[in-house]
């Protein structure tokens, strides 16, 4: 039976909107959710980079256009965002911690949006998404992108798990998604 559950789609089609909804639902019907998604960040309309957000409302730069990495850091690109994985690390590695390891009866939901190219110039967060999946007591609510390119590692990882529901998300069932995740979801955490 699948315990982790992962949407998958093409960008912009709402897999953090859904991902939002789903934990406010959860969270509402009392199951313990933390960790973070990625935002767009725009600027005169146009978009700039993206910023990691926990579901606690800390923020922190993921990537921008064009930015230069900080002093004696190797660059780490995609397309034309520059990403910065110190500031990503510091926000993203301690709520993957904590959400893995709350000391509680019942089991507790993590969310991880993005598993992505961005993300993955980190090793320490593929150690730290690894130790999740494995971590008894806690399910990973998450988003990977559709398979394009070269694979990541990672993410075909992840995809080809017994234990994980991979949910494509599409313009047509964005709308009526969400009932599904959400059960699923509470049936992994039971």
């Amino acid at each position: 039976m699948a315990r982790h559950v992962f949407l998958t789609g093409p960008p912009g089609v709402g897999k953090t909107t859904l991902i939002q909804k789903a934990s406010e639902v959860l969270k509402s019907s009392g199951v313990p959710v933390d960790g973070f998604y990625t935002e767009e960040v725009r600027q005169g309309g146009r978009r700039i980079g993206f910023d990691v957000v926990t579901l606690s409302g800390m923020r922190g730069v993921l990537s921008r256009i064009g930015s230069e990495p900080p002093p004696g850091k190797r660059e780490c690109r995609v397309g034309q965002y520059v990403v910065d994985l110190t500031s990503f690390e510091l926000l993203a590695l301690p709520v993957l911690r904590n959400a893995g390891s709350s000391s509680g009866p019942g089991q507790r939901v993590c969310v991880i949006d993005e598993i992505g190219k961005m993300e993955l110039f980190s090793q320490p967060f593929i150690q730290a998404v690894r130790q999740m999946l494995s971590t008894p007591g806690t399910v990973v609510l998450g988003t990977i992108p559709i398979p394009k390119g070269k694979p990541l590692a990672l993410v075909e990882e992840i995809r080809n798990r017994n234990d994980v529901q991979v949910f494509s998300v599409t313009k047509e069932n964005r709308n009526h998604l969400l009932p599904d995740i959400v059960t699923c979801v509470q049936s992994s955490s039971k």
